[in-house]
């Protein structure tokens, strides 16, 4: 794998990372709600002037792109396992920025997936 093809699925990574984080800012600046039938047009406006949620859907439709211009690249088979390095990415930040426990349990299971891609990545 090359540079720019590395480079566009680590930018893909972070953008998926980043959109997570600025979803879950939403949501909490939201606040907990019960999703029901007659509820749903205002709690669509909610979402739909959070500016979190809006960042978080921007965050996704660049990483669309990103992601379409690495798989022109590269292999999926080798691409896509690549996407789980932001499952850890995403853990240290949500920990960081967001105060979100990070067990031992979860640092085990994250430290699997990342002997995981770096086996595939190598492969």
């Amino acid at each position: 794998m090359n540079a720019v093809s590395f480079g566009l699925i680590a930018a893909g990574v972070l953008l998926n990372t980043f959109a997570q984080l600025l979803l879950k800012a939403g949501t909490n600046s939201i606040g907990h709600f019960e999703f029901a039938l007659r509820e749903a047009f205002a709690i669509g406006l909610k979402f739909a002037a959070n500016p979190y949620v809006l960042g978080g859907m921007a965050c996704y439709a660049v990483s669309l792109v990103v992601w379409l211009m690495a798989l022109s690249r590269v292999e999926v088979s080798v691409a896509y396992p690549m996407l789980s390095v932001g499952f850890a990415i995403n853990a240290v930040l949500a920990w960081w920025l967001l105060g979100e426990p990070v067990t031992l349990q979860r640092i085990a299971g994250i430290a699997v997936i990342i002997i995981g891609v770096t086996i595939v990545a190598r492969s």
